[in-house]
């Protein structure tokens, strides 16, 4: 036993009071335990053991004596086992003396009458205590800078379009016109022409946005030409008569007309009547034939990438014509466009394209046609746009809004808006014969293997899921109604099947085995054709693959069993569109992807598993949750149409008639499951007024308590001030297309010259790891990712380290690219993709001024990408507060560490994390970027964090005596021992940090690493050099043969065994 963690208690002594859940947060208290023990002391009377209660306490009082013993136990081993912040000698007299200096700095400053912006916040900080990027602002500070904000937005009025500052200018163009054109005069409006030509050139994306739309009869003439000799055309003539056998071509004269006399309309259609490809090109073609084409710019939302582009490419083929260059049609998406000509033109584009146009231009001006499609899918950019929409309908009354959806909701788009007319399409789907889970045991004659179920009546308090009310009234509906409805089945189905349903019923799972039983059932009694199977997530895929490959049957060639899943390879996503050779029969295992993203054309069996991953955001304890719901009749009915697109098909749901007649007719829309910190700070900076009042105006507002926890998060984050004004912070953090923590990360990186890896790690939070998992592999797959970790304790690294592993293979080509790749389980096109949000973030960088060159890896943004220690402070920077303490377990089962979070008590990290399995910590504290509850509370993303960057880039820090320590804390838990001098001095150097750094995000600028005479050089190159020299280097395995590695350097590092509140 290592000597490090003290004596062993008794283990009712280590189990009472429950660890972190018994409710007693005040374990970090600045109060001290001697009253606590010496009460302790009084109760054992003298009598007992140490470890054991007084022999005259019974009963209750024997429980509650080790709940307090538990208690004072724990508190004294946190007390133990805080590290130490320490530094050398000379680096004590050099920052004593920096900071001397500094401080001459701000006193000479004042009287020559040249304070900064940062010296004048910086006094008041020294005198009230204030960090900046706490947002704990005092009223007088805030009041000063509110009348700054007064000022600078006076100076920044519609008509006056100089700003000083290179960033002022930039953003200036987003500023509201209230004046009519008429009343500028001739040189005004000369230099705003200049002015959207040069943002033009400057953001690609705005170029398609920024166009002066006036009519023009040459183009007109010239337009109507080539349309009419298209027609002569043999390829267009060829498409045109796949076109006329959509049911909306049929409608063309009836929609035109609705569109051209209305200035909203819902078009509803099924799944393959052509609504998207169509409706767009019956508006264009229709002011064409009229003679007005140059006036016609139609632009078409898509939820996804992936449809934006296939759309695109569909409707340029049916045009006769290549998508983009100049032609009818084209796109836009993120990083990506093709676009088409400026007048007279169709653009498919993203949702989130039209809110970044919104910034630049309220009105959309230039736009005559937007089309909403999908928008029943709900999810939170299109509701924002739907609000935004309505708003500028009372601005502009020549703009036309066509709302696509599927059928089961139009009747609330058309009520949202002021019940505008509505014309439904019907679809071009064969019949699909469909049957419910009664019909399916009956008909396989399946009988359940598993016998240990448990009573459904105790289903949610063993699992302790928490549901919505409404979900919680349909289950307690779904049990009463049960009896009877088993009633109804009998004499039509057979016993043995009514007993199954029953055991069914009783367990939250899939069966998998069923599944199994009925793609034998349709391979061996009915017709040719693909099977779809619908199944929530990864592991229901990856298991059912496994149930599959274990029989003989289909591990012979006459089957192709394709699992699709965002975390499978590409290549291997590829195949599911493939036609399988005759005699074989391809099975697809997908999740909701294969809903509406992608359709697969050769499916004619679909069986649904009902259920559905959601994830659900719990404002009461600030956490995501996602776990499989019962699916929606949307998704019912999305599913059954995907088995009838190319003859008669077959849908199996797995569900019961009285499951099914209890479903929600939709999924909750996004906006009320989600958080809404980056929703919050888009409606300020579009300038769409107070957050809560934009969201009343919703289809479905969110509730009270998810915008306050938003705008309270924000106003944490210094992205928002007390009155729910943006912060300069704030401004920049609205600008970057990121949730607000991964935008501060990236802002961090800029400033402290380590913007390539910090890059990296950004785009990867906000896109997706270019890790996947090939089935079979994965324990291979985990240990590579370790390999790449290269012991850095970090999730974050070991992107950093296969990004950067990959760009010197690109160099040496293709193929040992793709060895690479393969090697390491990565996915090239998820690389690229980094590689091109990376640029975009560096060019955003650029334009802003934080750094002076796009390219990420400009060696003066990077004089610092090498120091792993500073990487990961700037982690710390962004994320925080989501900090973890580690802890020792002292489990046989379960050997390792366990993880406490301050809100939750113990959690897990999640087992895709490189930390995971990891039993050798330097430090005790992780930083991870998402916490979510499924079958626990995971942390997503963890990278291990040292005191100084939690000291430096944490929250507020105090100084206070404990007893017989001296410690320093981050907001008032995460606490060291320190020596009092050494405290003083890192909270000083701190200030002058958060003072430097709020300079910078006011007034952005490239750090002149060159210059080491410089205040802001001096700071920052201290704060490395402490973070960097002062611990013991991560990764460094020296020494450390026992189960918990020792202290760094300048730490003791020590744990009482009775932290460990459980065996488990």
């Amino acid at each position: 036993m290592s000597s490090g963690y003290g004596g062993r208690g008794g283990r009712r002594g280590r189990r009472g009071g429950g660890g972190y859940r018994d409710g007693s947060r005040e374990r970090r208290d600045r109060g001290g335990s001697s009253g606590h023990s010496s009460d302790f002391d009084q109760d054992r009377g003298g009598g007992g053991q140490r470890d054991r209660p007084p022999p005259h306490l019974k009963g209750r009082e024997i429980g509650l004596w080790y709940a307090r013993y538990g208690a004072v136990r724990r508190k004294q081993g946190d007390r133990r086992s805080r590290a130490v912040v320490q530094m050398d000698e000379a680096r004590e007299q050099h920052i004593t003396k920096l900071l001397s200096s500094v401080q001459n700095d701000h006193r000479g400053s004042w009287r020559d009458g040249r304070a900064s912006t940062s010296n004048s916040l910086q006094t008041a900080a020294n005198s009230s205590g204030h960090c900046y990027f706490d947002g704990d602002m005092s009223e007088e500070e805030k009041q000063k800078i509110e009348l700054k904000s007064e000022e600078e937005e006076e100076e920044v009025t519609p008509g006056q379009k100089k700003a000083t500052h290179k960033s002022q200018r930039y953003f200036s163009h987003a500023v509201v016109k209230d004046e009519p054109p008429d009343t500028w005069d001739d040189e005004e409006q000369q230099q705003e022409k200049e002015e959207k030509e040069t943002l033009r050139r400057k953001d690609k994306d705005l170029e398609f946005l920024i166009q002066e739309v006036a009519r023009d009869s040459s183009l007109d003439d010239r337009l109507k030409r080539d349309l009419q000799t298209k027609k002569s055309d043999p390829k267009y003539k060829e498409m045109l008569k796949f076109r006329e056998r959509l049911p909306s071509y049929g409608k063309q004269e009836e929609l035109v007309e609705l569109i051209n006399s209305n200035r909203v309309l819902v078009v509803s259609g099924e799944t393959g009547c052509g609504k998207t490809t169509q409706v767009t090109q019956f508006i264009l073609d229709d002011y064409i034939n009229r003679g007005v084409g140059s006036v016609c710019r139609v632009v078409c939302t898509q939820p996804r990438r992936i449809s934006a582009i296939s759309v695109a490419e569909r409707v340029a083929s049916e045009r006769a014509e290549s998508v983009g260059n100049g032609n009818s049609c084209g796109y836009q998406i993120r990083l990506q466009s093709r676009l088409p000509r400026r007048q007279g033109s169709v653009l498919y584009c993203t949702t989130g394209i039209i809110l970044q146009w919104l910034r630049t231009d309220p009105l959309l001006s230039s736009i005559s046609h937007l089309v909403l499609d999908e928008i029943h899918e709900r999810n939170l950019q299109s509701d924002v746009l739907l609000v935004i929409v309505k708003n500028i309908l009372t601005l502009r009354d020549d703009l036309k809004i066509i709302l696509m959806s599927a059928t089961l909701n139009a009747e609330k788009f058309s009520k949202y808006f002021d019940n505008c007319p509505m014309i439904h399409i019907p679809g071009l789907t064969f019949p699909v014969e469909e049957f419910l889970l009664e019909d399916i045991v009956e008909m396989t004659r399946y009988r359940s293997q598993n016998k240990d179920r448990r009573p459904s009546r105790k289903r949610n308090f063993w699992q302790g899921h928490p549901s919505r009310p409404e979900k919680e009234e349909k289950e307690a509906e779904y049990k009463e109604s049960w009896p009877t409805y088993a009633r109804t089945l009998q004499g039509r189905y057979s016993d043995h099947t009514i007993e199954t349903l029953e055991m069914l019923d009783d367990d939250d799972k899939i069966d998998l085995e069923l599944i199994v039983a009925l793609i034998r059932h349709i391979v061996l009694n009915q017709e040719d054709g693909a099977i779809l199977v619908f199944l929530p997530g990864w592991d229901n895929i990856s298991s059912l693959n496994d149930l599959l490959t274990a029989q003989q049957m289909f591990r012979s060639d006459r089957f192709v069993i394709i699992p699709l899943h965002s975390l499978m390879p590409t290549v291997n996503q590829t195949q599911v569109f493939k036609r399988p050779p005759p005699g074989v029969r391809k099975i697809v295992i997908a999740t909701n992807i294969a809903e509406t993203s992608i359709t697969i054309d050769d499916v004619v069996y679909v069986i649904d598993g009902g259920k559905i991953k959601e994830t659900n955001f719990d404002t009461n304890n600030n956490i995501s949750t996602m776990t499989a719901e019962w699916v929606s009749l949307a998704n019912a009915k999305q599913r059954k149409g995907r088995a009838g697109r190319v003859c008669p098909g077959k849908c199996y749901h797995l569900y019961n008639g009285l499951r099914a007649s209890l479903l929600d007719a939709y999924q909750l829309p996004e906006i009320m499951r989600t958080p809404l910190e980056e929703l919050c700070l888009q409606i300020k900076i579009l300038k769409l007024g107070s957050i809560a009042q934009f969201l009343e105006k919703s289809l479905d507002p969110p509730t009270a308590n998810a915008i306050n926890l938003a705008i309270k998060n924000l106003v944490d984050l210094n992205a928002l001030d007390r009155s729910e004004n943006l912060t300069a912070l704030g401004f920049h953090l609205a600008r970057l297309p990121v949730e607000p923590h991964i935008g501060k990360l990236i802002l961090f990186g800029a400033l402290l010259g380590c913007l390539d890896p910090v890059l990296t790690i950004a785009a990867s939070l906000s896109f997706k790891d270019p890790f996947f998992i090939p089935l079979g592999k994965e324990k291979m797959a985990d240990m590579r990712r370790r390999t790449l970790s290269r012991n850095s304790k970090s999730d974050h690294l070991t992107i950093v380290n296969a990004f950067q592993g990959w760009e010197e293979v690109k160099h040496r080509g293709a193929r040992y690219e793709r060895e690479y790749c393969w090697d390491n389980f990565l996915s090239a096109n998820t690389l690229q993709m980094l590689q091109n949000m990376k640029g975009q973030f560096a060019e955003h960088l650029m334009h802003t001024g934080f750094v002076s060159s796009r390219d990420p890896k400009d060696p003066k943004s990077n004089v610092n990408s090498d120091n792993e220690k500073l990487i990961k402070a700037v982690i710390v920077a962004g994320l925080y507060p989501k900090v973890a303490t580690i802890k020792p377990s002292h489990s046989k089962k379960r050997p390792g560490v366990k993880v406490y979070t301050q809100a939750d008590g113990k959690v897990c990290i999640h087992p895709k994390s490189v930390n995971a399995e990891e039993t050798e910590f330097n430090y005790t504290w992780l930083i991870y970027h998402l916490k979510m509850r499924t079958s626990s509370i995971f942390l997503y993303d963890c990278t291990e964090v040292s005191p100084f960057s939690l000291l430096f880039f944490g929250g507020d820090i105090t100084i206070q005596k404990d007893e017989d320590q001296e410690t320093i804390a981050v907001d008032q838990w995460i606490v060291f021992r320190s020596p009092a001098r050494i405290a003083h001095l890192v909270k000083s150097l701190k200030k002058e940090l958060d003072s430097l750094l709020e300079e910078k995000i006011r007034n952005p600028a490239p750090v002149d690493w060159q210059n080491r005479q410089s205040k802001d050089c001096a700071v920052i190159t201290a704060i490395i050099d402490l973070i960097t020299t002062q611990e013991k280097p991560t990764g460094s395995t020296k020494g450390y043969d026992r189960p918990w590695a020792s202290a760094p350097r300048g730490q003791r590092i020590q744990f009482n065994d009775d932290d460990d509140d459980d065996d488990d």
